[in-house]
């Protein structure tokens, strides 16, 4: 159990990401106040937290209806998280993350951005959604499915305690640090990424 715990913790954490968020959730909440701040940050972990709550509840039926099998799914959120792993090492998600930002800066109307983009699609993107649904759907049992769900509450509050830190914390962290760090988890989330395709294809094929 703890194995699998920390299986869903790192997966989920990687592709979240907690870290690479909070500097770009400084930049959207620049002239809010404090409370503000601290609410909309509320607010975008509780609506990410629930969509994937949903998806980890009921995305295997959503497969089912849509008629693809598991394997399939499993290869392609194989391939979606690598890809996702390749932008981390190579510095492109962030610079896809700040232009975003910008964008929504630039649109003076939008002042809540708890749930766009912060909710979705930066804390529930498809890579997150993909990651929920193939741990869940991995796990066997209940109390294995528990562990998954306990494993993303422990992200999500992980989540929300840098973005209620999100100013102090790069400060003291800094944008190289950030940077080195970001590449080391693209790595490990790449790694994670070849075996859901491993796993997808020996299901596929009966290997």
């Amino acid at each position: 159990m703890i194995e699998l715990f920390l299986s869903a913790f790192i997966t989920l954490f990687v592709v979240i990401d907690p870290p690479g968020c909070a500097p770009i959730y400084v930049g959207l909440t620049q002239g809010a106040s404090e409370a503000e701040k601290r609410a909309m940050a509320i607010r975008a972990c509780l609506i990410a937290g629930t969509i994937l709550l949903i998806f980890a509840l009921f995305g295997e039926r959503l497969l089912a209806a849509l008629h693809i099998e598991l394997d399939a799914f499993r290869t392609a959120g194989g391939i979606m998280l690598f890809l996702i792993a390749l932008d981390m090492v190579f510095e492109k998600r962030t610079e896809r993350r700040e232009a975003r930002a910008e964008k929504v800066r630039e649109t003076p109307e939008i002042e809540d951005v708890s749930v766009f983009p912060m909710a979705m699609p930066m804390l529930a993107g498809p890579g997150a959604i993909a990651s929920i649904m193939l741990l869940t759907s991995s796990a066997s049992g209940l109390s294995q499915a528990l562990v998954v769900l306990a494993a993303l509450l422990a992200v999500m509050v992980l989540t929300l305690l840098a973005l209620l830190a999100a100013s102090p914390l790069m400060k003291l962290v800094g944008a190289r640090v950030e940077a080195v760090i970001t590449r080391l988890l693209g790595v490990l989330l790449a790694a994670l990424a070849a075996q859901y395709v491993f796993d997808g294809i020996r299901g596929s094929f009966g290997i």
